[in-house]
């Protein structure tokens, strides 16, 4: 086990020194999860993101994740990181499980931290080491609703009936989701989904916010020349991890119908994950080896940036997105998004500010491309009107709401402006 950064008490970190003259002590909060950097995916950002601007509002986090192989990461170099013993998992190799033994024993390898809340990240090993932690000590214990898992488990267990597999999803929310003080959903659809499953603990909106950093623009023309695509080239980006609930295979048959109108029309799809080999044979079984350019991961502060600078439209159909944060990161720089409104995306695509709600057939999604890709000025307006709206999400908005929540549950002086409202649903 490696502790980094942990120190003994409620030290206020480097990063809340702001909040030192004031007369609230500040938080200490226990972040669990069961993924983390260098483990890419929209936990672990949602993660890094609110724990950037928790310290302006008093708030210091502390997280307990896996290690991972790849122990250099540069997020290791941060304070306040606590990494557990873990081993690969079965089938797949791009996630950890954190030995039981340490996690069991957390509240020993903590000892000399005190906690005024735990929030807990993911629904695995982490949801119960965290809530029993938290019930050890007296403390509230939270946890946040990123995956739906309910349309997420039949893409990896396909022996066992969907409709079985959906009715234990929705046990296991239920049942994971009421043994908690509090629940934080990114997203008002997602909300309405687990009241409907019969969770009964308060549920708080608040999405992931957008730092001030993800609003820069890349180079575009310095992306297409790196991977030779011609200036003139009309280009559609898909970013995110390439996993089978992504529904990216319905992308790569939307691109055999759009192509037939614009052959010289080019998908880029940037991302690494278990569905990557699936989809590259799909792409080649449907001539598409020069319409479609897998370019993998890129890194988000380089070559990811350039990369959204050089498309024309960005094209999603996950229909399992709890908010759809890579929607508004397209927003963010001026690409307009086409893509299916479904659970929480549809809160990004209808307010119809830079995004359209795409049909789910890949024939009229390919209509509703190749239409959008012929009107430069509506093209030009879109892009405009993301912006606008993307900056309506900020990070430093979001994470002063989750403070207030934090605040509310430990039942601490308040020590942030408090008119900024907690969007609650009950």
């Amino acid at each position: 086990m490696r502790v980094e950064g942990i120190a003994p008490g409620n030290g206020i970190p480097d990063g809340a020194q702001a909040f030192a003259h004031r007369d609230a002590r500040p938080l200490h909060v226990l972040n669990l999860s069961d993924v983390y950097f260098p483990r890419i995916n929209g936990v672990s950002t949602s993660i890094q993101t609110f724990r950037a601007d928790l310290a302006r509002h008093g708030v210091r986090v502390t997280v307990v994740a896996p290690q991972y192989p790849a122990a250099d990461s540069e997020t290791d170099m941060v304070a306040d990181i606590v990494r557990l013993p873990s081993r690969a998992v079965p089938l797949d190799p791009e996630d950890r499980l954190m030995q039981w033994s340490f996690l069991a024993d957390l509240d020993r390898l903590l000892a000399g931290a005190k906690f005024d809340l735990v929030h807990v990240q993911t629904p695995f090993a982490a949801h119960y080491a965290g809530l029993r932690l938290a019930r050890a000590r007296g403390i509230p214990c939270i946890a946040t609703y990123h995956t739906h898992f309910e349309e997420y488990l039949s893409h990896y267990i396909r022996f066992l009936p969907r409709a079985a597999l959906r009715s234990a999803a929705r046990w296991l929310a239920r049942h994971q989701c009421n043994a908690l003080d509090a629940m934080v959903v990114p997203s008002q659809p997602m909300a309405a989904t687990l009241h409907g499953y019969g969770v009964d603990t308060p549920l708080h909106v608040i999405p992931t916010g957008l730092p001030e950093h993800q609003f820069r623009r890349g180079d575009g023309k310095r992306f297409r020349q790196n991977w030779g695509i011609a200036p003139e080239r009309k280009v559609a980006l898909f970013v995110g991890r390439a996993a089978f609930e992504k529904n990216i295979g319905f992308l790569l048959e939307m691109m055999a119908w759009a192509c037939e109108q614009r052959p010289e029309l080019m998908l880029v799809i940037a991302g690494e994950g278990p569905a990557l080999p699936a989809l590259q044979r799909q792409a080649s079984a449907l001539r598409l080896d020069e319409n479609v350019r897998f370019v993998g991961y890129l890194p988000r502060e380089g070559s990811l940036r350039d990369c959204y600078a050089a498309a024309d439209v960005f094209t999603f159909a996950s229909q399992t997105e709890t908010q759809g944060l890579v929607l508004l990161e397209a927003l963010a720089v001026g690409l307009p998004v086409l893509a299916i409104a479904a659970l929480g995306a549809a809160e990004i695509i209808a307010p119809r500010r830079g995004a359209v709600a795409a049909a789910d057939t890949p024939d009229a999604f390919a209509a509703q491309l190749v239409a959008l890709l012929d009107r430069p000025a509506t093209l030009a307006a879109m892009a405009d009107a993301g912006i606008a709206f993307a900056r309506e999400w900020d990070a430093a908005t979001q994470s002063a709401r989750l403070a207030a929540l934090y605040r509310e549950l430990a039942r601490a002086p308040v020590a942030i402006d408090c008119s900024l409202p907690l969007v609650t649903s009950q």
